[in-house]
């Protein structure tokens, strides 16, 4: 057990109290194997220099440049001094800024040809880009008389300098220097390669990897080990997934198969459409599931709108047909009553088993939420208790402890990602404390487009299931960029269009980023500042605000209602009854609208400051309309800079409706870290090399080989290295993390 000693050995004990707290506060590096996984971002040449052309504006950046010249600037007449550096990489030029007393050194320092590595936060000033106040080391060697310089390079082995993710209290070199101390600990990392996976694919071992990737020689060094490391990372991750679908496979449930005439049957025989053919082969997976005794877990992707909840009703009809009762989770209130709602619309008089004038075959549909009245609410919980009532519908507030379920059979989960591996491990030990030792079945449904690499990653213990086809009658959406700053008759003529489309019967949405009432805008003083300071001038648009100057202005007369999250639920499901029956012609809101809400009516979608939505998120609004025969449009505002990344992303919402497309998009823009950094909360090393984005192959081969070792070793007794580095991997006590998603 000596390797976890050296690699769970503290920071502190290395590299003194100070610079240990900056990295465990800072960069959240704790012990000696935390900081040899802080692998280099990338890596410079000490004869190149880095490209100035392309640094991110607001991130903090560490480049090697030279001097090209270095002027003492004053101001307020003659008091005040600044120090103006212009550095050079043969292609573009970076202006350094130092004030006040900081400029002494700096000045006899940086003189034009020296050559030196500099770090900061990158902003704009003047239209120029610069770095104020950096911290700097120089890298001439030649200049023996100041040691430092001298040591500072011989400090990186090789020619290539490791540049690493820092912050501003701890530059990238001060960060190479604490690696130097802890890098003799690598020769003991635990190996947890299976030998004979290791040798057929020919990797490096361990310990050589970590030394190459934190110390390269040459660029074959830094390939050979992030191809070494990134397995590790795939594979261990696969493992513990493999493991947990194995576990899953070893819990008992009740078969549930469809009874012949019964509710199921009689549901379909009052459809007005057929189902298209990836419904019908999703529900054969889901019934095939169904029909086995372990529970299924199963991951149901489409797009807003392809029938998931057609599917995942007759998954619930099945269930309760074979006398099992079916749970539908929502993320919110809203969603819940919407379901709920649709549910028993689409079910008619099936839906009202066990009243007068309803369906002999027929069964109780109940809702169930935290904000329902107490008589309701009782009778509720009474329905079932006796398994009157097959199938409810509600919020999280299912799972509290009150709840009790006469035989709860399959759990749907809405939106996943809403939900984390506490509320699902309720559910199953809700089955159990009522003395049921099996588990129930679980479909969980997404709107969200999952690039495959994410669902092998962040749901690698759920089979997945696509649902890629509209259905028909569904209409194309045409989606345009409206530029609010450059073209403000742009904006004027988007008015003009939904006016059009509301005289030709039609109803609106108009979206916001914020609410705008009292508790917004004290949220929004805070929020200010932070605005100020990334130059962005004013706060996000507002719902309430936007709502009054339009009904005042371009859409005045039309009939113009708000919703927002912070409304009475109550006063938001009666908007959006009014909305859904035509009572209304533009409902103005905030991202309530989402998930869920289905008016056919609605045709045209206008997003305000459109830029401040991630890619994945306007595309599920932009799903909100052509939701009927007529067409949809979709119009994003936006004052950003044409040449901005923002306007980009934009763009590319505009110009495809294939969700996995931009959901690849999305993915490379929040880079991965955030696409896992929910759904591995568990883990105490998150993927460093790995990309969720590039590495599809790699994930798919760790998959396939994991799946094996597991088959063959699910306790993985012959492989105690990889045990060891699961367990330090996982907390011990629950390898349950991974449904954080």
């Amino acid at each position: 057990m000596d390797h976890v000693s050296a690699f769970d050995e503290p920071l502190k004990k290395l590299l003194g109290g100070a610079t240990a707290k900056v990295m465990a506060d800072h960069l959240d590096l704790h012990t000696v194997g935390d900081l040899l996984h802080h692998y280099p971002r990338r890596y410079e040449e000490r004869g190149r220099l880095t490209a100035l052309t392309d640094l991110p504006l607001d991130e903090h950046v560490t480049v090697v440049a030279q001097v090209a010249d270095a002027r003492v600037m004053t101001f307020n007449g003659g008091r005040g001094k600044r120090l103006e550096v212009t550095l050079t990489d043969g292609h573009g030029r970076l202006q350094l800024v130092f004030f006040g007393h900081g400029v002494h050194k700096p000045h006899k320092e940086l003189l034009p040809g020296r050559r030196a590595m500099f770090a900061g936060k990158v902003s704009v000033f003047n239209r120029k880009m610069q770095l104020a106040h950096p911290t700097y080391q120089l890298l001439d060697a030649e200049l023996t008389d100041e040691a430092g310089a001298t040591e500072a390079v011989d400090a990186f082995a090789g020619k290539l300098l490791p540049i690493y993710p820092a912050c501003k209290q701890l530059d990238s070199w001060r960060i190479a220097k604490a690696v130097d101390a802890v890098l003799p600990s690598a020769q003991e990392a635990v190996d947890p390669l299976p030998p004979a996976l290791r040798e057929g694919r020919g990797f490096t071992a361990l310990p050589e990897a970590l030394l190459k990737i934190h110390r390269p020689h040459t660029k074959a060094d830094v390939a050979a080990a992030r191809d070494r490391l990134k397995w590790d990372e795939a594979f261990v991750l696969q493992v513990a997934l493999a493991r947990r679908r194995y576990a899953d496979t070893q819990l008992p449930a009740v078969a549930r198969r469809p009874v012949p005439d019964g509710l199921l049957d009689a549901f379909d025989a009052t459809l007005p459409f057929t189902l298209t053919d990836g419904q019908l082969k999703v529900s054969k997976e889901i019934f095939d599931d169904l029909a086995t005794e372990h529970p299924m877990h199963r991951l149901l992707q489409g797009e807003v709108g392809s029938g998931k909840t057609m599917v995942a009703l007759r998954a619930m009809l099945a269930t309760v047909d074979a006398g099992g009762q079916a749970a539908m989770l929502a993320p919110t209130e809203v969603l819940a009553q919407q379901h709920h709602r649709s549910i028993t619309e689409m079910m008619g008089e099936l839906a009202e088993g066990g009243m007068l004038g309803g369906a002999d075959q027929g069964t109780k549909v109940v809702l169930l939420t935290g904000s329902m009245g107490m008589p309701a609410r009782r009778q509720a919980l009474l329905d079932l208790v006796t398994g009157e009532a097959g199938i409810v519908i509600g919020t999280h507030a299912l799972i509290e402890d009150k709840v009790k379920f006469h035989e709860l059979g399959l759990v749907v989960v809405d939106e996943q990602h809403r939900f984390g591996v506490e509320q699902r491990d309720a559910l199953r030990s809700k089955a159990h404390s009522q003395g049921e030792k099996r588990s129930p079945h679980l479909l969980v449904m997404t709107a969200t487009p999952i690039p495959r690499t994410v669902a092998m990653t962040v749901f690698g213990d759920l089979e997945t299931s696509v649902l890629d086809q509209l259905p028909a009658g569904r209409s194309p959406i045409a989606s345009h960029v409206v530029p609010a700053k450059d073209k403000p008759h742009f904006l004027s003529r988007a008015w003009e269009r939904v006016r059009e489309e509301v005289d030709n019967g039609h109803q609106a949405y108009v979206v916001c980023p914020r609410i705008g009432d009292d508790e917004d805008e004290a949220a929004g003083k805070k929020g200010k500042k932070a605005a100020d300071e990334e130059g962005d001038k004013r706060p996000p648009l507002a719902v309430l605000e936007i709502a009054e100057q339009l009904a005042k202005g371009p859409l005045s007369g039309l009939r113009v209602e708000v919703l927002h999250g912070r409304m009475h639920p109550d006063e938001k499901d009666d908007v959006m009854r009014r909305f859904a029956a035509g009572q209304v012609d533009v409902l103005v809101a905030t991202t309530v609208i989402e998930v869920g809400v289905n008016v056919p009516n609605a045709t045209a979608m206008v997003i305000m400051d459109a830029d401040r939505f991630g890619v994945s998120q306007l595309h599920q609004l932009r799903g909100r309309v052509g939701r009927g025969s007529a067409p949809g449009l979709c119009l994003l505002v936006s004052e950003a800079h044409e040449a901005s990344p923002a306007r980009a992303r934009l763009s590319a919402v505009a110009s495809t409706l294939d969700g996995f497309e931009l959901s690849r998009i999305d993915l490379e823009e929040r880079r991965e870290g955030d696409v896992l950094g929910r759904a591995q909360s568990g883990v105490r090393s998150s993927l460093r090399v790995l990309s969720v984005i590039d590495d599809e192959e790699v994930i798919a081969a760790a998959r396939a080989e994991a799946v094996e070792v597991v088959a063959a070793d699910p306790e993985l007794e012959h492989l105690p290295e990889l045990r060891l580095v699961l367990d330090a991997l996982l907390d011990k006590d629950r390898e349950e993390y991974l449904d954080k998603g």
